[in-house]
């Protein structure tokens, strides 16, 4: 695993007729990451459906492979995964190189902060920027050594885990499932109990996991969070994963059948976890035409399809007890909302500054390039809807975030001038297949 960087290559959306048909979009990325690293911890062979093939994913089952897991792709989707259990990892002989996966990233610290091996932590130009240290900090309590880091708690880190790992009662600072999940993973390898505590709940695909898995998981209510109680050094038992679709990746095709005039699209088999729903309640408080209709269960998570109508929206006040059920989402709310009437404000963006960029502040500068007034008001965002007139046009710079980057696309499929976005090659670490999708409900892009 080499850090790569890559040309830049410039995509641009224009207006045309109306999106129609069905579609799918990739396996969610949240439990694709967590199915390949349950399956290492497992104990025998883990078979996943759905698996999303994006550059993230793949990284994190490189990382897999350099711990000693075997990781085998099957077919499109379909993946097999032979794990070393809970205390087997392997020494790694290479770097991890995460490239822009800060979720992979995050979350294999906490595995491999737990167990008696080495190994050293990279990732691309994007990756390096973001902050480590909440991850790293209860790993420390935990017993994990910090060897090298870069500036700030980033990566290049090298971590060397304990002999034992120390069980420990964890408040979160921030709501953040990846902090959440790290310190989970690295309690699997710790005598005891490890307990999370979350002051607002985020989202719970590695506890429903874990349990599949067969661990001693206790979820409790308090308040707003929940207390997660964790019974160390199991024998999870592999279990077969079907990875439903990805409700992050929905939210592009979602918004553009929204905004284009006159579209009507179908987005099968959507992820409908109460912890991921925040857009489609945001998008229906503006009025937004969305039916959920062929409610299931898939693998332990909700899913639904989603057929969308194109109609007006209306600004609103998105409250910020919402924004962990919702998180990836803020980029793609701006354009519906700079599409709507009125004044959409979204409170406690906070969490936005430290994704893939600083999203926050990315979204601004798109939002000013395109034409759309806004400001920032300490972590909240308010957008000015202009009822469907968007200038568009310029050129958007993406901050190598391939949600900034998707996001306004969609802006340009609807705005009165074509939008440019300054790389599309990352949209391959979430969604690869995002442009044809799209095109085969009648977009158009140029590259």
């Amino acid at each position: 695993m080499s850090h790569t960087s890559h040309p830049a290559r410039p995509v641009a959306a224009a207006a045309g007729g109306p999106l129609s048909g069905h579609v799918q979009v990739p396996g969610d990325k949240s439990i694709s990451h967590r199915s390949l690293i349950v399956g290492c911890l497992s104990i025998g062979e883990t078979r996943v459906e759905n698996l999303l093939e994006g550059e993230d994913v793949l990284r994190t089952a490189d990382a897999v492979r350099a711990l000693g897991g075997t990781v085998t792709r099957e077919g499109e989707g379909r993946w097999r995964v032979i794990g070393v259990g809970i205390g087997g990892l392997g020494q790694p002989e290479t770097v991890l190189d995460f490239g822009n996966a800060g979720t992979g990233s995050r979350l294999m610290m906490g595995v491999v902060g737990s167990h008696p091996v080495t190994a050293t932590f990279d990732g691309d130009a994007s990756l390096r920027k973001r902050p480590m240290r909440r991850i790293l900090d209860p790993l420390v309590r935990m017993g994990t050594t910090v060897v090298e880091e870069a500036e700030g708690g980033r990566v290049p880190l090298t971590l060397r885990g304990p002999r034992e790992t120390i069980p420990i009662v964890y408040e979160t600072p921030a709501p953040s499932a990846q902090i959440k999940s790290a310190v989970l993973f690295a309690g699997l390898n710790s005598p005891g109990e490890t307990t999370v505590v979350e002051r607002e709940a985020t989202r719970d695909h590695t506890e429903r996991m874990l349990a599949h898995a067969g661990a001693d998981i206790r979820v409790e209510t308090e308040g707003a969070g929940r207390r997660i109680t964790l019974r160390g050094q199991p024998e999870l038992r592999a279990r077969d994963i079907v990875v439903p679709a990805d409700p992050s990746s929905a939210a592009f095709p979602l918004v553009a059948a929204l905004i284009v005039p006159g579209s009507r699209v179908t987005i099968e088999a959507v992820m409908t976890n109460p912890l991921r729903t925040g857009l489609v309640t945001t998008l229906l408080e503006m009025g937004a035409e969305i039916a959920l209709r062929n409610r299931r269960d898939l693998g332990g998570e909700e899913v639904a399809d989603l057929d969308v109508t194109a109609g007006p929206l209306r600004g609103v006040e998105v409250p910020p007890e919402r924004a962990p059920a919702m998180i990836d989402e803020y980029p793609v709310l701006a354009v519906a909302a700079a599409f709507a009437t009125g004044e959409t404000r979204m409170r406690g963006l906070a969490e936005l500054r430290v994704k893939e960029s600083d999203r926050l502040a990315a979204v601004a500068a798109g939002l000013a390039v395109t034409g759309v007034p806004h400001r920032i008001e300490g972590d909240d965002l308010v957008v000015e809807g202009l009822g469907g007139k968007v200038p568009g046009g310029g050129t958007v710079a993406t901050e190598l975030d391939h949600r900034i980057a998707m996001a306004f696309l969609v802006m340009g499929l609807a705005s009165r001038n074509p939008v440019t976005i300054d790389d599309g090659a990352m949209i391959a670490t979430s969604f690869p297949s995002f442009m044809p999708t799209l095109e085969r409900l009648g977009a158009s892009f140029r590259t």
